[in-house]
């Protein structure tokens, strides 16, 4: 039975002809605060000339939101073009599967993401700071680029975990190859005509050689450990060694494809989005020296000049905060997609079937009723009083309800790790004072941010 037709969300206003076509291309998280500010927490978005024009509907509230990820999340999939283009680039592993394929890929490999085993990694990410702050130290004065050099640890990081001892041949290749497959991601998902993939267009050409690139450096390692009988040239408790292991009597095993695909969504999804919260962490400690002062001090005072383990994060709650803080300025999934199989109603507007949804922490991480003075940074937002006080999905850089990142725990692990580490060697002066940003597969800064580092005593 179809739902009894109410209230039409109301429709930002944009170029007669295109809509808000210009708008989006040339500023979108602009553009959806904007949609809010003017019309609300329900507001309907049309971009394109006529006859190939894109509707979206933008839910800006934390309500909202829940009702998409959580509530009604079965009436929200992963059918947009945005998520094909994804699939097509980097296969059908946990970020981009539905329905049982899904559920099968979940169950396997959830038991490899329980807090006990995901702790088990924290030296080897302590390991990989220690290099990248002792590079540092004999680097000179030259100021660095605190986003490039987190997510030169972060893929590090998650290589290493991933592949074990295989770490340096994994990582150039995908340093250089994921940045190219998210533009050309981006390109096509937001495109309203694309012509086939197989057209031996310049653009499909580059893309598809970096995607052999990709699946061959995957392949080649995955084949490896699989002649091996799944042991790593480690200690054999990488996540590629577990993967290669994984089976159950109701699931079955991953077939090579299918461990290729679930390698590729881990280096992804498991390197830029704690690259993002680390390194726009230190360049807003680096511009607010009183915050930065407090996070050195608790530091200093809980480790006392040791490394940091999975049970220091308890007793590390500012920099916890520091970390939150970070995610609700940057959130890494600025922008959230979603399909309406069915026509819904959200905030007492009408949203129809097969309409494009999206929810946006960018915007709801900055809505009025839920943050005051929100452009500011203030890490006692997030003190457990603070938090208790507002809606659940207020804040949600990991998403929500059964789709939520499975490794949630594992990114706030390194991202805690990491950054009272580098709290404990070094103090942070921003350079670059204004970092823009705008959102491809993950929140891309469009600019450096340069910070000047100062060795701490010892």
């Amino acid at each position: 039975m179809a739902i009894t037709t109410g209230t039409e969300a109301p429709e930002l206003a944009g170029h007669p002809l295109l809509g808000s076509m210009s708008d989006l291309k040339n500023d979108s998280l602009g553009t959806f605060l904007r949609a809010r500010r003017e019309h609300g927490d329900v507001v309907r978005i049309v971009a394109g000339p006529p006859g190939i024009r894109a509707t979206v509907y933008g839910v800006f509230s934390a309500e909202g939101a829940q009702q998409v990820l959580a509530g009604e999340s079965a009436n929200f999939r992963k059918d947009n073009a945005f998520y094909q283009e994804i699939r097509e680039s980097f296969g059908n592993g946990l970020l981009t599967s539905q329905d049982e394929d899904y559920l099968r890929q979940r169950r396997l490999v959830q038991p490899l993401f329980t807090r006990r085993r995901v702790d088990s990694y924290a030296a080897a990410i302590a390991a990989e700071v220690t290099t990248l702050t002792e590079e540092w130290r004999n680097a000179g004065a030259e100021p660095v680029d605190v986003l490039d050099e987190m997510a030169r640890l972060a893929l590090r990081a998650v290589a290493r975990i991933l592949f074990g001892t295989d770490v340096d041949a994994a990582v150039e290749i995908v340093g250089s190859a994921f940045p190219e497959l998210g533009a050309y991601v981006l390109r096509r998902g937001y495109s309203p005509l694309n012509v086939p993939r197989s057209w031996p267009t310049p653009a499909n050409r580059r893309a598809a050689a970096v995607h052999r690139a990709l699946y061959e450096v995957c392949d080649r390692i995955i084949a490896g450990r699989r002649s091996s009988g799944g042991a790593s040239p480690g200690d054999g408790q990488d996540l590629l060694t577990l993967l290669v292991e994984a089976e159950s009597a109701e699931d079955g095993s991953f077939d090579a494809t299918e461990l290729r695909e679930q390698v590729l969504v881990f280096l992804l999804a498991g390197h830029e989005t704690t690259a993002t919260s680390l390194g726009f962490a230190l360049h807003l400690l680096a511009l607010h020296p009183a915050e930065q002062k407090r996070a050195h001090d608790e530091v200093d005072r809980v480790l006392g000049g040791r490394a940091p383990g999975a049970g220091d994060l308890d007793a590390l709650p500012y920099v916890t905060q520091v970390l939150k803080e970070a995610m609700r300025l940057f959130p890494a999934a600025a922008v959230i997609g979603r399909r309406a199989v069915a026509e819904t109603r959200i905030g007492g507007v009408t949203v129809p079937a097969g309409s494009d949804v999206i929810v946006a922490p960018w915007v709801t991480h900055r809505h009025p009723d839920y943050w005051e003075d929100a452009e500011r940074f203030d890490p006692d937002r997030f003190t457990p009083e603070a938090e208790a006080a507002r809606p659940r999905y207020a804040w949600f850089p990991f998403g929500g309800g059964p789709r939520a990142c499975i490794g949630q725990h594992f990114s706030m692990l390194e991202s805690v790790i990491a950054l009272a580490m580098i709290l404990q060697r070094y103090e942070f002066e921003a350079v670059d004072t204004e970092v823009p940003v705008a959102p491809a597969i993950t929140l891309q800064a469009m600019g450096p941010a340069r910070c000047r580092l100062k060795p701490r005593q010892a």
